[in-house]
């Protein structure tokens, strides 16, 4: 099996460090430009429950504060050995930044170190939980994971159990006069500048949350799924069309008695699979979609006795919608958004605005690039078929619910048909611009049904006026460009 460094990029330990270059030391942003990184990513072969397990570790809150916590022991022991080795010159010793108080003084200060930064720990974790059920209520709980995975949060909460843990550890080795005098001087002094770190860390803990639980940062870090999502599933050139129904007339269905969401798809490693066995596959159920018990998952023809096994090892099913390959997930994370924000309860109709400007941005990016087809060929021959969002259900999955939820909302209607206006201003596919213009229909239908004052519903007609002269390439000077079917191509859909 070979994939894309695209693949590579859905576990969060890493997309971040791909979908921000500049972060990367200059030789890797090279390697990561050249040709030969993407071979390299090619042969990594990534099951699919290994892939799961992979992207629950990087959602885990608990790695990183354990990784530093076990960082701080290890440091400690470290440290210490370091001290009682006689190895340290001397003349650090005697430097006046270096602690050179007795062992009763070591004591008091490793234990004031450890008392208080357990205690700012408690305080930490109690924000966290308060902004966490704050966002839970003002902006849906599904958005919960991007508060649990902020690399901020864990690290402010390891800073300060890994100072914990240091302190407790050099205490442990501190002895007085009586005892057989030995103070870790190096030790305490390292103690020393982990308490002044944590007194930094804090500080930009509390900015950081106070920026974490405002709605347009949130807003904005779900649009950046959004993109990324986008920018990963989507192609730079069309792909193969599927073969009609026909074509599987006489195929067997796969029941499968699992339950839960499809959670991650080795569809390389199944396409692979199914073309050695001379055998054609056609997945019923997408990333993202629920698999009942029971009934059927995938058809395959002809029939295969190990096709039921083959298809359980390339899927992994979970309790909870979160899929590297779907890319409605991220949309409706940002779609509930503005859902709560029209609610009678918030009433914050800016939010939706927000929200709208977002889709409508991904939606502009999106047209110089094709959604998958899911049709995998090996040897020219199909192989694999999997369902795939097309720009209608994508539109749908955008807009469907932010209209249905702003009935009678004159300002939140008037900005939708400004955002379809605009991505059909830079759209030239007639079938993608025609849902756009059904969305535009159904937002001036609602509004004729649901809007009793005259002007409002004057200016919303205005605006779907403007809208249909924007979407003609000619009618905005822009040139003219060959669409999929007058090319003879199949439509992107």
């Amino acid at each position: 099996m070979r994939v894309c460094h695209k693949t590579i990029c859905r576990y969060p330990l890493v997309r971040g460090l791909c979908a921000s270059p500049r972060k990367l030391p200059r030789p890797l942003q090279r390697l990561r430009r050249a040709d030969r990184a993407s071979r390299l990513f090619d042969r990594i072969d990534v099951p699919a429950h290994l892939r799961k397990f992979l992207g629950q570790l990087g959602e885990s809150f608990w790695i990183l504060p354990a990784a530093l916590t076990l960082l701080g022991i290890v440091g400690a022991v470290g440290m210490v050995s370091l001290d009682r080795s006689g190895k340290v010159p001397q003349w650090l010793l005697e430097n006046a930044w270096v602690y050179n108080g007795g062992g009763t003084g070591a004591r008091t200060l490793l234990g004031a170190v450890a008392s208080s930064t357990i205690g700012v720990a408690g305080t930490v974790f109690s924000i966290t939980i308060a902004a966490l059920s704050l966002a839970a209520g003002q902006m849906g709980p599904r958005l919960l994971r991007n508060f649990t995975r902020d690399r901020g949060v864990q690290i402010t909460l390891g800073t300060f159990l890994g100072t914990f843990s240091y302190a407790l550890m050099v205490l442990r080795s501190v002895r007085t006069q009586d005892e057989g005098a030995f103070t870790p001087h190096l030790s305490l002094t390292v103690s020393i500048l982990l308490a002044f770190v944590c007194v930094g860390t804090l500080i930009y803990f509390v900015g950081h949350m106070a920026g974490r639980i405002n709605v347009d940062t949130v807003v904005e870090l779900v649009s950046d799924d959004v993109r990324s999502a986008m920018k990963r599933l989507t192609t730079d050139e069309r792909g193969p069309m599927p073969a009609g129904d026909g074509f599987w007339a006489d195929a067997v269905a796969i029941p499968d008695p699992r339950r839960g969401y499809l959670q991650e798809l080795d569809a390389g490693g199944l396409a692979d699979w199914a073309a050695s066995q001379r055998i054609a596959i056609r997945l019923l159920v997408r990333p993202g979609d629920y698999v009942f018990p029971g009934t059927p998952i995938a058809l395959v023809k002809p029939p295969h006795a190990g096709a039921a096994a083959a298809i359980r090892n390339a899927t992994a099913l979970g309790d909870s919608r979160v899929s590297s390959d779907d890319l409605a997930y991220p949309l409706r994370q940002l779609v509930e958004v503005a859902v709560r924000a029209l609610s009678s309860g918030i009433n914050d109709p800016n939010t939706a605005m927000s929200v709208l400007d977002r889709l409508a941005s991904s939606l502009c990016e999106l047209a110089a690039m094709f959604l998958p087809s899911g049709v995998h060929l090996r040897n020219g021959i199909t192989a694999l078929v999997v369902p795939s969002i097309d720009y209608d259900g994508l539109v749908d999955a955008m807009f469907h619910m932010i209209r249905q939820n702003a009935a009678g909302n004159v300002a939140v209607l008037i900005r939708m048909l400004e955002v379809l206006a605009a991505v059909a201003s830079v759209e030239h596919a007639p079938q993608r611009t025609s849902a756009l213009q059904r969305h535009a229909d159904l937002v001036l239908a609602d509004a004729s049904r649901d809007i009793s004052t005259r002007l409002d519903l004057a200016e919303l007609r205005r605006c779907h006026a403007e809208f249909k002269p924007i979407k003609v390439n000619d009618a905005v000077g822009l040139p003219q460009v060959a669409t999929a079917t007058s090319a003879g191509i199949a439509p992107d859909c």
